[in-house]
């Protein structure tokens, strides 16, 4: 089971949609970075279990993320604020291009 970095992402928007053990196991696995046999010992469950419950969580939040679009509408608005920190930043700004990027964040909201 190959850790996937979008999943960190949609579990930080939409951890709270699982169910308590299913965010508990997410967490582990892809905020503190322990094997299925890790996160299985410690929980007192088998390692097949583990696996079980962060396929259902990834399919929850995958599904929710096609639905909704928040975690990627996000990451837009996180570029755009970079980009205008950067031109802000710089000798000459284009000050065009960042009330584009203006509008366009506030468009995402």
């Amino acid at each position: 089971m190959a850790k996937n970095l979008e999943l960190v992402l949609l579990l930080d928007c939409y951890g709270e949609l699982l169910t308590e053990r299913q965010r508990d196991l997410a967490e582990l696995y892809y905020n503190e970075d322990l094997s299925l046999s890790e996160i299985a010992e410690m929980r007192d469950i088998t390692r097949q279990a583990v696996r079980d419950s962060l396929r259902h969580s990834e399919a929850v939040l995958l599904s929710t993320e096609q639905k909704l679009g928040m975690a990627a509408r996000i990451g837009s608005m996180r570029r755009c604020l970079e980009e205008i920190r950067t031109q802000c930043a710089a000798d000459l700004p284009d000050l065009q291009r960042i009330t584009e990027l203006t509008d366009e964040g506030l468009r995402l909201l």
